[in-house]
């Protein structure tokens, strides 16, 4: 299958693609068996942080465990979050991991400089571009703050956040880092929030989330290309339906399939105990929560 143009025929026919996140190694094999259980269309995805603080082991890792475990026709392999600046405000060698991403046989990439300026994310996200595309690959960005539950420090209410759009993606900049980055998804700030990495707040809750539809199809609008939710746990259902309509055609789930396997395993649970949780919650997921069984026929055509 070829990412780039699965995503851009969801977009185009208001359908959406899952990127389930995949902190714990264990949790590829499950995800992999619900997403091509449902007929569904989901790409496998890990992150920098997941790697580095919790147990995806490396990127590598979870490709040779993807290879395992694979859906074709199914199941993509995409990486997720790698910053040029990331959570702890540390420099990253962003362009090394995305190279490693490449010889281990990635399907789409992701370079996150939203920590960054305007100029040097579109520096960055340009760089970054020319490798992936170089590749055949896609790549994807982000500009705007996805606001949420990342650290320990006090969060800013919700209710403040959405009403003052604080962190949204403007738009004017929008149109000016995309045709200067070349990106080809661009992950944007339009009320969904991160889910918890602190100690103490892993297991809980997400606020409930709402979407800002309006700002999604302006962008949508203004740009012309496939835009992308992270932070997608937690958003009331109404909104991810409308989301996905107004231009939303790909969407990050990480907290609803991560706390499942944590608790089990904290409660004195076996993996392959914690495995069954993961593929009882994705299915629950890919049926009802973003209503994307069957997609598969639809987006290969």
């Amino acid at each position: 299958m070829n990412t780039r143009e699965i995503v851009r025929r969801a977009f185009e026919e208001g359908l959406v693609i899952p990127a389930f996140n995949i902190p714990h190694l264990p949790m590829v094999e499950p995800v992999a068996r619900a997403v091509a259980e449902e007929n569904a269309l989901a790409m496998i995805q890990v992150a920098r942080l997941e790697w580095e603080k919790f147990e995806s082991e490396s990127l590598e890792a979870v490709a040779r465990e993807y290879r395992k475990y694979q859906k074709p026709g199914h199941t993509l392999l995409h990486l997720d979050h790698v910053p040029v600046v990331d959570e702890d405000h540390l420099r990253v060698d962003y362009m090394a991991i995305l190279r490693r991403a490449v010889d281990a046989g990635y399907q789409s990439l992701m370079v996150d400089g939203s920590r960054l300026s305007l100029d040097d994310n579109i520096r960055a996200t340009a760089e970054a571009a020319a490798l992936a595309h170089q590749a055949g690959l896609p790549i994807e960005a982000e500009l705007g703050a996805v606001m949420g539950h990342e650290t320990s420090q006090q969060a800013i209410p919700y209710e403040e956040i959405f009403r003052n759009k604080m962190g949204f993606t403007d738009l004017e900049e929008a149109r000016r880092f995309v045709r200067e980055t070349g990106c080809d998804w661009l992950s944007v700030a339009v009320g969904s929030v991160h889910g918890a990495i602190a100690e103490g707040m892993l297991d809980k809750k997400k606020p409930a989330a709402k979407l800002d539809v309006g700002h999604i199809q302006a962008l949508r609008d203004a740009l012309d290309i496939p835009l992308v939710l992270h932070g997608g746990s937690g958003i009331e259902q109404e909104y991810i339906s409308r989301g996905v309509k107004a231009g939303i055609a790909k969407i990050n789930v990480g907290t609803e399939i991560r706390q499942p396997y944590e608790r089990v395993v904290r409660e004195g649970g076996t993996v392959a105990q914690a495995q069954d949780a993961v593929y009882r919650r994705t299915r629950e997921l890919i049926s009802g929560f973003l209503q994307v069984t069957g997609s598969a026929d639809r987006l290969k055509g």
